[in-house]
């Protein structure tokens, strides 16, 4: 049997029964899909209702100022946010001013000055897949890269002998704290942590609490108490012993790093810096390549071509990938608990080197806990990390339509 005539194949050949039924055929396919699209978006839309709504039916009631302004307490009614809330701020924003920059910086030089011989090409190839590759990695690998990296800076910077004590720091002073018979304290300045431990002397430097100069009165154990308050406020034994303590500035800085607020900026940095470069390199490809030729048309140079047309074109498009990432790094809790592993502490960051925790390791503490209450504060908890989201995410999308207008 010889084969059918290609005549007889084609859909004209086809009678117009045939032609009608395979047409309400792709018109019901379509209509399915599109169905099937809908539905699968209604409930995603209506799951996210529904979680936030039960968060807000939970949380409101206990977004109270004692929440905003107090620590952790074990009492639900008295506990706060106040120490990983600035914590959660001062990561996160040291993170993006940190990540934004190097993010760019790397997609432009990955798109735009591309290298045109065999063994630039190669490594820029073998560049681009290790980039796609840490895109996709565990957070909490980033974590362990992180503590060996910046906690230890793998054990280059060590002191003989002293466990946990930095080989450099800038911006401390230490002091040797007594306790006066007035129950005040009294600090001796000293030179350096290893600095031998002070003797007690008449006429010695001292300052109060508030690191205002005083004078020192010594007597010896068993001697008469002076009469005069403020002799006694500041009087010592002439064998009193003194423990160590430091006054850090806001500037203060160390080596290694230690698990303090720049450490954990550092970290989440390595987490979303894929993401940052794979949408910068996104919203770069996207710009029309006549914009580029028109401007090298021109006699612009490669980079007056990348500051003056690529990068204000692709802004906009680099700005919604730092609003997904910044989304990231605020809600990441794994590299954090590797990294600082504190949830209790009283009092917010005061440094780029002070220890701290985030909202994320706050609020599993809370949801783990059998109390209502702690549950409660959780779900306000979720409602203030919502918040802070959202304006990190404002000024992203302020900076994205601010730039996008004067080119449209």
């Amino acid at each position: 049997m010889g084969r059918e005539p290609l005549a007889a194949q084609s859909p004209a050949a086809q009678s117009p029964a045939v032609r009608l039924r395979e047409g309400r055929g792709r018109i019901r396919l379509n209509v399915a899909f599109f169905a099937l699209c809908v539905a699968t978006a209604a409930i995603s839309v209506l799951t996210l209702i529904f979680l936030l709504s039960s968060i807000l039916r939970e949380g409101v009631p206990y977004l109270t100022p004692t929440l905003m302004t107090s620590g952790p307490q074990p009492v639900p009614e008295e506990a706060g946010i106040w120490p990983a809330l600035t914590g959660t701020i001062w990561v996160c924003t040291l993170c993006g001013l940190l990540t934004l920059p190097i993010g760019i910086a790397t997609a432009i030089l990955l798109e735009e000055f591309r290298p045109r011989n065999r063994w630039g090409a190669m490594f820029h190839g073998l560049i681009q897949l290790n980039i796609t590759n840490l895109a996709g990695v565990p957070s909490v690998v980033y974590g362990i890269l992180g503590l060996t990296a910046f906690v230890g800076m793998f054990g280059l910077f060590q002191v003989p002998g002293a466990s946990g004590a930095p080989a450099f720091e800038q911006g401390v002073q230490y002091y040797d704290q007594f306790f006066s018979e007035g129950e005040r304290a009294v600090l001796v300045p000293v030179a350096d942590r290893d600095a031998p431990m002070s003797e007690v002397r008449e006429g010695m430097t001292a300052y109060d609490v508030d690191l205002e100069p005083i004078e020192v009165h010594v007597i010896e154990p068993g001697g008469d108490y002076p009469e005069d308050p403020e002799v006694l406020a500041y009087t010592l034994f002439s064998d009193a012993e003194a423990g160590r303590i430091d006054k850090r500035a806001w500037y203060y800085f160390r080596l290694p790093f230690g698990r303090g607020v720049l450490t954990g900026a550092l970290t989440l940095m390595l987490v979303i810096l894929p993401i940052v470069i794979i949408s910068s390199q996104e919203a770069l490809r996207a710009v029309p390549s006549s914009l580029r030729d028109g401007a090298r048309g021109l006699g612009a140079t490669p980079w007056q071509v990348v500051w003056n047309v690529s990068l204000p074109a692709a802004i906009p498009g680099i700005m919604t990938g730092a609003i997904l990432a910044m989304s990231r790094a605020i809600g990441e809790a794994a590299p954090i608990l590797i990294i600082a592993g504190i949830v209790y502490i009283s009092r917010g960051p005061q440094h780029l080197m002070d220890d701290f925790t985030v909202m994320p390791m706050q609020i599993f503490n809370w949801t783990g806990r059998p109390q209502e209450g702690f549950h409660g504060i959780a779900a306000a908890a979720i409602i203030v990390l919502l918040l802070i989201l959202l304006s990190f995410n404002a000024v992203a999308v302020l900076i994205r339509q601010k730039l996008q207008k004067p080119l449209s």
